[in-house]
Parts: C-alpha cells; sequence; structure tokens
C-alpha cells in the first residue's frame, strides 16, 4: 500500500547553473557550492549535469516549459501576489491530469499514480531553500541585510544575530529565538521597520511618539487615532504614555482583539489603559467587563458657575441697580 507522505525523485537533471555549480573542471567534473551540497544531503537525491549550450540533453524539460508558457501564462496572468499566481498555475496543473496524451490508453493522473511508486520518501523536515548571514545588531536595533536594514526589538540592540533571507520575507533570530519577520525588500538603502519594535523605547521618551521614524506609515484602524486625541485631550502628555501603553498590548494580542476593545472603551467612556486592558483580557477570557465608570471621564469636569447680573453690568463699567 502506497504511503501518503510526500515523495521526491531519485535523481535530477540540472543546468549548470551556479547557484548549484562553482567550477566545471577540464574533465567535465562539476564541483558543487557548498549550498547546493547541502541541499543534496538533506533529500539524497542523485545529480545530473547536461553539457553546456546541448539544449537537446534536456529538451523534455525543455518542451514542458514551453507548453506551460504558452497556455498557462498567455495572456499574461494578473494576480495580486506570488501566492495567488501559485494557486491559479497549480490549479491548471490539477485540471490537466484528466487529459489523455497521444500514444497513451491512461490520463496523465493515472500515469502519475503509477509514477509515484518509483519515487522515494522526503525527510520529514523541510530543507530551508535561504541564505543564512551572521551579523549584528546596530546601535539603533536595525540589522544590515543584502544592502537592507531590517529592525529588530530595542531589547536586541549591540546582539550578535542570525538572519535567514527567503526570496519573500526575512527571518531574524538571536540563538534559539525568532526576534523579528520582515517582508523581504529588494530595494537599495531601504529600511524596513516593525513599529512594535520600538514601543519600549517610547514609552520612556513619549515626546517623541509624533515624530519617530517607525511609527510613521503605520496602518492603525482609525479607532486608535480616536483613543489617541482622548487621551491627550484629558491626560496631556501622560496620556500620551498612556496611548503607547495601549499600543504595546499588540505586542501580546492580536489586532482584532485590541481594536475591539478600544471601541468598547470609548463607548462606555472608559478612557484609559487600564480599561483598555482590561477589556482585552475580558474578550480573550470571555467574560463580562467590571469597570467603575466614575475613574474614566472623556474629558476633566469643568465647573460652570452660576451666571449673575454684575458680571454683565462689570463689563459695561456699571453696577447692578
Amino acid at each position: 500500500m502506497r504511503s501518503n507522505l510526500p515523495r521526491g525523485p531519485q535523481s535530477i537533471l540540472y543546468d549548470n547553473t551556479k547557484i548549484a555549480v562553482a567550477r566545471i573542471l577540464g574533465d567535465r567534473t562539476r564541483i558543487r557550492t557548498r549550498r547546493f551540497t547541502e541541499l543534496q544531503s538533506h533529500y539524497l537525491f542523485d545529480d545530473k549535469f547536461g553539457r553546456p549550450a546541448r539544449g537537446n540533453d534536456k529538451g523534455n524539460v525543455e518542451g514542458m516549459v514551453g507548453y506551460t508558457r504558452r497556455n498557462f501564462m498567455v495572456p499574461a496572468p494578473r494576480y495580486g501576489s506570488f501566492d495567488d499566481l501559485n494557486a491559479h498555475l497549480e490549479q491548471r496543473c490539477l485540471e490537466r491530469q484528466g487529459d489523455t496524451l497521444r500514444g497513451h490508453s491512461q490520463t496523465i493522473g493515472e500515469r502519475l499514480v503509477s509514477d509515484l511508486d518509483a519515487l522515494m520518501g522526503l525527510p520529514v523536515a523541510e530543507y530551508e531553500a535561504c541564505d543564512h548571514v551572521s551579523t549584528r545588531a546596530t546601535s539603533i536595533s536595525m540589522v544590515r541585510y543584502k544592502s537592507n536594514d531590517y529592525s529588530v526589538p530595542v531589547a536586541y540592540a549591540h546582539h550578535d544575530v542570525h538572519v535567514r533571507g527567503f526570496v519573500h520575507e526575512v527571518i531574524i533570530g538571536c540563538g534559539n529565538e525568532i526576534i523579528a519577520r520582515h517582508k523581504r525588500s529588494y530595494a537599495s538603502a531601504d529600511m524596513i521597520f516593525d513599529p512594535l519594535h520600538f514601543l519600549p523605547l517610547i514609552e520612556q521618551k513619549v515626546g517623541a511618539l509624533d515624530q519617530a521614524a517607525p511609527l510613521q506609515g503605520w496602518d492603525l484602524p482609525d479607532v486608535f487615532a480616536i483613543l489617541h486625541r482622548l487621551l491627550e485631550a484629558r491626560m496631556g502628555k501622560p496620556g500620551k504614555r498612556e496611548y503607547v501603553q495601549v499600543l504595546r498590548l499588540l505586542e501580546t494580542f492580536e489586532m482584532d482583539v485590541v481594536q475591539g476593545a478600544i471601541q468598547h472603551a470609548i463607548d462606555l467612556g472608559a478612557i484609559g489603559y487600564d480599561a483598555v486592558k482590561h477589556l482585552v483580557l475580558c474578550r480573550v477570557e470571555k467574560r463580562p467587563p467590571r469597570l467603575d465608570l466614575d475613574f474614566y471621564p472623556y474629558l476633566p469636569k469643568a465647573n460652570v458657575g452660576t451666571t449673575r447680573p454684575s458680571s454683565y453690568m462689570s463689563l459695561m463699567g456699571g453696577t447692578p441697580a
């Protein structure tokens, strides 16, 4: 009975790509690159390389590339991400499994089932197809990778870190811990921030809240700006610190939980960090809130004195009769 575990080929035919071949000797012996040797050691397949400038060595591959381009990529598909494009191509390949090619009595899918018996099982752990770089975080909590700077939490400034550069993502670790994940940038001299990394520092220096570069362009729901305005109107500078403390809840809780708690707090008139945190915990623990609303006014209470006639007469330079 065939296993449902993923399976892979016993041998793979390659071009003489620089990713795999570091050098070709006079007798056509290939010196493999370190990364390709790691890949081969992980999956234990045999490698075969075509002769330079001899496309007929892998004619089936070239033919399939042409078929895929003509049938799956014309007209050129447009998608918002590579994941969406890959999902489209996968669906087209699955649909093609029902076709029967000339000279065969079985469909492509039926022939694939029989071919799977010749494949070998894959390791349980996947191979990480990425670039590895060891470096050091700067004093401003940034890590340089491929001419761009990526942020890490301020607690890791001056620490040795390890960078894994994937096609679409950059993952930064310190020791055995992953401390940062970023979408990879292919620009030059770009600075990629995660605002959450800098909140502990901004909490200590709340005067920099409105000008801090890592927070610029942070796309937060509108309810956060409303809370920010109300806290500053109620408390002034301490209100800024409470707002940063609310933002730091995002270090632990999901955005939709914190957003919902802020909206609930505003609806109740409970404008304060303690109230928002209480409502967040109530949402997570699925229990009703218990708040004393006397402690959470929207704005400081204003004392309005009783209007007296003498007040108006004094403005006119006279006295009441």
